[in-house]
């Protein structure tokens, strides 16, 4: 009994120098994914508005809207990791004007919706997105579309038990897992994670506490003036939240609604030529699509990936399952 109440102590010291030590630095500035927002103009953002989550939060979100009377459908637009609905700006003005009512979302942690950098418990982002379709989409049929981080929740929502809410889904150049074959370490430098406190709240998780969870473990390379406005660091339940299950072959595998992955070929935080081969693995024949010389930025920014993501998504939309040249 000695033994094992000293080995025990061992292990709770190890665990507790891991909480308390293990924590993530910030990386340097990346600046092909800080430097082209520089250029964006903002100066006709829509204005924010806001829906009641489920815990009684207001959350924030933009509505782009088409000129047609008759929108041909809506898109829900899931932004990246520390980013916020600011970042899918071009995108969604592009949606509008092919006639597609797009709303950007600030995810809960990010922009306006929450406190930054932290969540409640793991599992309420998807609870806040079933709020936004109960509160803004109502009977609109939708695609949901998701760009890095933000396209692995995309992923995890669409293989959950709420994934009839949205008709298609958009995976755009999507963070799958640390483990699976398109992943580049730390994404190419865009994240430094604190390994020792992230594996310690893994397994106080795994016996149930849960108390340690809104503790730092992912620093994220935000130029230093834009730390105040993004989201430079993620508590354990963001972190944890804010992409696919951990078994993303049966995430994957779970979703049954039509489904896209569109990504650029010069991407510097994942190594998209790994994509197809992943989708594929699990019996799925959604198209992917690689543009050329589109870097990870370009895939939200450059004019001509921009118009290969609408054609998805009306493609999407029309619920074709091959893939248009584009």
């Amino acid at each position: 009994m000695r033994i094992f109440i000293s080995a025990l102590a061992v292990v709770i010291g190890i665990l507790m120098l891991a909480i308390a030590f293990g924590g993530p630095h910030r990386p340097a500035e990346m600046a092909s994914i800080n430097a082209p927002f520089k250029s964006i103009d903002f100066s006709d953002l829509p204005t924010l508005e806001t829906y009641q989550a489920k815990d009684g939060v207001a959350l924030s979100f933009r509505t782009y809207r088409p000129k047609t009377s008759h929108p041909l459908g809506a898109v829900v637009l899931v932004h990246g990791s520390s980013a916020n609905s600011n970042s899918m700006h071009v995108l969604a003005k592009a949606l509008a004007r092919a006639g597609l009512t797009a709303y950007a979302l600030d995810m809960r942690g990010h922009g306006s919706s929450g406190k930054k950098g932290s969540i409640q418990y793991i599992g309420q982002l998807e609870d806040d997105l079933v709020s936004f379709s109960n509160a803004v989409l109502t009977d609109q049929k939708a695609t949901l579309l998701g760009f890095s981080s933000g396209g692995g929740f995309v992923m995890r929502f669409a293989g959950s038990a709420h994934q009839d809410r949205f008709q298609s889904y958009l995976l755009m150049s999507p963070f799958i897992s640390q483990v699976a074959p398109n992943y580049r370490p730390n994404s190419g430098g865009w994240v430094n994670v604190g390994l020792s406190r992230l594996m310690a709240l893994s397994l106080l998780k795994g016996i149930g506490i849960t108390a340690f969870n809104g503790l730092t473990v992912t620093s994220i390379a935000v130029s230093n003036e834009m730390a105040n406005i993004l989201t430079p660091d993620y508590s354990y339940a963001l972190a944890s939240n804010f992409r696919p299950l951990a078994d993303y072959k049966a995430n994957i595998q779970a979703m049954h609604q039509p489904c896209a992955v569109i990504a650029g070929t010069s991407d510097e935080a994942f190594q998209t030529d790994k994509l197809e081969h992943i989708v594929r693995e699990q019996g799925k024949n959604w198209p992917v699509v690689l543009l050329p010389n589109i870097d990870h930025i370009g895939l939200i920014t450059d004019e001509a990936a921009i118009q290969s993501t609408v054609r998805m998504v009306k493609q999407l939309q029309s619920e074709q399952t091959k893939a248009l040249p584009l």
